[in-house]
């Protein structure tokens, strides 16, 4: 779902793929990482595809990529992003990626820390079959191929506080 509620085919990135066919689209987008009080990582199962991921999506017209980042961790978890610090910018060639759809974007996301939430953890959502705190040491699979690279991405922020740029 897109902006409140709004359906794929109704979202930007849905009308935007519907007229630009199979060209390559830059896709705008944020990912949030979220973590509890023991520091274990919030993982939400995707529904189109099965794997574990961390709550993301593309933003809207109107919408700030921070705010693209809460709505996204709302929509798939249920919690509110009260307080947020982007971390990381990927973009470039070596984030050009095919979906299971056959449509190829060039991705330009945001990558934030979650630094203060509320809200009681929904485990589905329209978008997600699961959902649920996890230590980093035993991370569920299918694993998303993006999370140990943004994870120690996260890490070497914490370490110098400089932006990731990739």
């Amino acid at each position: 779902m897109g902006v409140a509620g709004v359906g794929w085919a109704e979202s930007y990135m849905g009308r935007l793929r519907a007229v630009a066919g199979d060209q390559v689209l830059l896709f705008v987008g944020a990912r949030g990482i979220v973590r509890d009080e023991a520091g274990r990582l919030l993982l939400i199962r995707r529904a189109d595809n099965g794997y574990w991921a961390l709550p993301a999506g593309a933003m809207e017209v109107g919408e700030s990529i921070a705010e693209c980042a809460a709505r996204e961790v709302y929509e798939e978890t249920g919690l509110t992003v009260r307080e947020a610090t982007p971390f990381a910018l990927y973009s470039g060639a070596a984030h050009i990626r095919t979906d299971m759809f056959g449509n190829t974007y060039q991705l330009h996301v945001t990558v934030f820390r979650v630094d203060e939430w509320s809200g009681e953890l929904r485990r589905e959502t329209d978008e997600t079959t699961d959902a649920g705190f996890f230590p980093l040491d035993a991370l569920p699979e299918p694993l998303a191929a993006s999370i140990p690279g943004t994870l120690d991405d996260l890490a070497t922020f914490e370490h110098t506080g400089r932006l990731i740029l990739a």
